[in-house]
């Protein structure tokens, strides 16, 4: 052979060979651009098309549901081919690839039996490569083109170089399905958490079938729909917060966040980052910017307890966010805009601060656009059984184990004026539950609670009980036939068909503290 054929020959060979790495370099680059399947593979026949002449590129990836081969995109053709096409497995040459796992080169298309043209997109007279497409040793899709006719190359080459491509496809389709699965399973988690969070702070959940609970529920439900500003009025441990929580889970803005701050614990210098945050270098510490509560609640809500104990001068500077919706971070000099709805709450008599100067009343009347009152729990101590078997389930699960409250320690709840409110009725019955070695909370538990000496204070419901109550126990049969009696041995042992004998020896041995009249 003259040396200048073969010198030819080889820079033909060097030149196919740098058209390839060249296009090997351009669809690793679009395989690394995008996790849109679709896109990346459009980016890949493109690629072909352009570097190698590889005309009417098809690929065909496993559809998961019906484990046929579905065509997923076809590229340099017209834009009529819109039919959904596939293949099952060993049917036609794109389903005998996909059966036998080899590659399929065909010379002329119109000479192969099993080509089946049932797209229609291909030169009948043209060439034909397929390829696996693979992911480790399985199969998963079909990769094939058609070599432009032009073209001075052997088909073995295109085959060696599409089944380099296929592998790279594989990569590229085994990372979208794990990125697609991982959003999918991250979805459905979000989902659970939504419906777990709502259900924890939706309304059933709240307890209370009293008139005055009956008429905060309605409040909740007609002002968790709009964006109005909430004060939540109440003495301490009412369960303001769990009302704010219902308020916000509740309304148009729960899936954005519920972000919350109690005001009183916080110095006024800290407040003010807290809520707004702070710029790199606005003081001693602050080593990087900072987003603040009303910036992390954007699109949501934000709730401020003991909102009456903030002082004069930041009243001012949350007064220009209620009103304007605008504020500035510590030293910043940027006025950014923020969505949010704030609900707040306080114990104090915010009316009084008013009249004592010590609360602007221009903030008062911003917040106090739509008060909501929680009664104390002893204007409503009918709800206290259904709250104390709540509270004891959940000091249940904190103990893991399973406790129960006998309806004699109830009553002794209940004759309990509880200023401490629901908060206090919870710590009463975790020291009671701390003091029970059994899995049963009975009066003696929650009258070694300390609470004991208060239950003269409802001397006169004691008086009011039914001695022939068949739920009563001796024990409290006999108090409450001594309150009756005025503490007179003799007519309480009347009151019980007793002698006075028998009621002494009951004083005695139910250790009963005999009160001096």
């Amino acid at each position: 052979m003259p040396n200048d054929r073969i010198e030819r020959r080889a820079g033909h060979e060097v030149d196919l060979l740098r058209s390839e790495l060249d296009t090997l370099y351009q669809v690793s680059k679009v395989l690394s651009r995008s996790l849109n399947l679709k896109e990346t593979l459009d980016g890949v026949l493109h690629a072909l098309h352009e570097g190698v002449a590889l005309e009417r590129g098809m690929v065909s990836l496993i559809d998961a549901a019906s484990g046929e081969l579905q065509v997923s995109l076809v590229y340099g053709v017209s834009d009529a081919v819109t039919e959904e096409v596939s293949y099952q497995p060993g049917e036609g040459v794109v389903g005998t690839i996909l059966k036998t796992g080899s590659s399929i080169v065909v010379e002329s298309i119109m000479d192969e039996p099993r080509f089946l043209s049932r797209m229609g997109i291909y030169d009948p007279r043209g060439a034909f490569v397929g390829v696996p497409i693979r992911v480790g040793q399985k199969v998963i899709g079909v990769l094939a083109a058609q070599p432009a006719p032009s073209i001075n190359r052997q088909l073995g080459e295109y085959q060696h170089f599409l089944e380099m491509v296929g592998n790279l496809i594989g990569q590229s389709v085994r990372l979208s399905q794990e990125v697609a699965q991982e959003k999918k399973e991250i979805v459905e988690e979000r989902d659970v958490l939504r419906r777990t969070v709502r259900g924890q702070y939706g309304f059933d959940n709240i307890i209370g079938h009293t008139q005055p609970m009956r008429r905060i529920f309605e409040q909740v439900r007609l002002v968790a729909k709009w964006n109005t500003t909430v004060l939540i009025r109440g003495e301490t441990g009412t369960g303001k917060e769990l009302i704010a929580n219902a308020i916000h889970y509740n309304s148009p803005r729960a899936r954005g966040s519920f972000v919350k701050l109690n005001c009183a614990a916080l110095p006024e210098t800290l407040l003010e980052s807290e809520l707004f945050g702070h710029e790199k270098g606005a003081f001693t510490g602050a080593v990087a910017q900072r987003k603040g509560r009303f910036e992390q609640a954007e699109g949501g809500t934000v709730f401020l307890d003991e909102i009456g104990e903030i002082s004069a001068s930041f009243q001012a500077k949350l007064l220009r966010v209620l009103q304007e919706g605008e504020l500035e971070r510590v030293g910043g000099t940027k006025t950014i805009k923020v969505d949010v709805r704030v609900v707040a709450a306080t114990h104090r008599d915010l009316e009084a601060e008013v009249e004592k100067g010590r609360f602007r009343e221009d903030l008062y009347y911003r917040l106090n656009v739509m008060p909501l009152y929680l009664p104390p729990l002893r204007d409503r101590m009918e709800d206290i059984p259904e709250i104390a078997r709540f509270l004891v389930e959940k000091v249940s699960t904190q103990q893991g184990r399973q406790l129960n409250l006998t309806d004699a320690a109830l009553r002794i709840l209940m004759h309990h004026d509880w200023p401490g409110n629901v908060r206090e009725l919870e710590n009463c019955l975790e020291r009671a539950s701390v003091m029970t070695e059994g899995n049963t909370i009975d009066r003696d538990a929650i009258l070694l609670t300390g609470i004991d000496e208060k239950i003269s204070a409802s001397r006169g419901a004691i008086q009011d009980l039914d001695l022939d109550d068949p739920n009563l126990d001796e024990r409290e049969k006999v108090i409450a036939a001594l309150e009756q009696a005025g503490w007179v041995q003799a007519k309480a042992a009347r009151l019980l068909d007793m002698t006075p004998r028998q009621i002494a020896y009951r004083i005695q041995t139910l250790n009963i503290k005999v009160r001096q009249i």
